[in-house]
């Protein structure tokens, strides 16, 4: 059905993505999108190493697909990718810093590399660097942000300058018409991640799952208000209490309302602080609303939670019929060359 350079390099079916959301990630899940015929990816940033080798297992008896793990590297993250590595993980993607010191080891390995950039400027050092698939992250994305530019100038733009390397575009892709119009731009495949937070594998608590249906996609604000725990880095969330307070004291930049109070709990028994950093994630107790509840703007595009293999599959007819439709209005004359 698909033929890109990345269904190539990586083995898989569907030239989808499935976006490591953090700590809403699990084996399950991982699983099921790779089973699906695409690649599953498992957040192992905030997860201690002892406890990613039986989850990378875990995944491995679940499927015989390709998958791969995401690190972020504002951190130390040696001995994290070094236990990936030692499991024979296949596919390792890198955010959030230079990937350069880790690359020999990557491909030692033999694992395919990825990185997420932000500008056309990036992707030309990453591919000097030798990262061999280059994550385009437009701004709609949800989650954390690496640049300020939207993934329709954006992907073309990362696409000329990486001179054959395969770029995935990401960031306001939740459907079959958004896979085939980031192909028709050029890139080899797409990084989808808030559609996969509502699904029924993903280890999202249930409210921010409702809240991602009901949104529409004017609900998000781009903002770095929700910074305890990750300094500095700008992020697009789902509108909230805590949002809405912030903005009603003049959005300010210390003694913000609530500052240091714990809203909710994690099922271990650790606190989330308003402001924190921390996902809604199931097992939560408490005040959940008020955390940031990650999304992009595709979360306007989202009308229930599914299956993440029906998920998958959905989105991959959509692509194919949003392509024919393409296909058959030039064929029918209705676009006239160089007009």
């Amino acid at each position: 059905m698909f033929d890109t350079a990345l269904t190539r390099i990586l083995g898989i079916d569907v030239p989808i993505v499935q976006a490591p959301i953090a700590n809403l990630t699990c084996p399950e899940l991982v699983a099921a999108v790779s089973n699906a015929g695409a690649l599953g990816m498992l957040s192992v940033t905030w997860r201690k190493p002892e406890e990613i080798r039986p989850l990378l297992r875990r995944i491995r008896e679940l499927t015989d697909r390709p998958f791969g793990v995401n690190l972020v590297l504002a951190w130390d993250m040696r001995q994290r990718l070094e236990v990936c590595l030692e499991e024979g993980v296949p596919v390792v993607s890198f955010f959030w810093g230079d990937p350069y010191p880790l690359l020999g080891r990557v491909h030692q390995a033999g694992a395919v590399a990825m990185l997420t950039v932000g500008s056309a400027d990036d992707a030309r050092i990453a591919v000097d660097q030798g990262v061999d698939i280059l994550v385009a992250q437009g701004w709609e994305a949800g989650g954390h942000l690496i640049g300020s530019v939207a993934t329709l100038p954006l992907v073309p733009s990362v696409v000329d300058a990486a001179g054959g390397t395969p770029v995935v575009a990401a960031g306001g892709i939740a459907d079959g018409r958004g896979l085939a119009a980031v192909l028709a731009l050029g890139a080899d495949g797409a990084w989808i991640g808030t559609r996969f937070v509502a699904s029924e594998e993903a280890l999202a608590h249930a409210e921010h799952q409702e809240r991602i249906v009901q949104a529409k996609e004017t609900d998000t604000v781009y903002t770095t208000l929700f910074n305890v725990g990750w300094e500095d880095a700008p992020h697009r969330v789902l509108r909230n209490s805590t949002v809405a307070a912030w903005e009603e004291a003049g959005s300010p930049a210390s003694d913000r309302p609530g500052e240091g109070e714990t809203v909710a709990r994690l099922p271990d028994g650790t606190d989330a602080v308003r402001y924190s950093d921390y996902e809604p994630a199931a097992g939560m107790t408490g005040e959940v609303e008020a955390l940031a509840h990650y999304a992009g703007q595709s979360a306007g595009l989202v009308s229930a939670v599914q299956p993440a293999g029906v998920i998958v599959r959905k989105i991959a007819g959509e692509a194919v019929r949003a392509s024919q439709a393409v296909r058959d209005a030039l064929a029918g004359g209705q676009v006239s060359p160089g007009r």
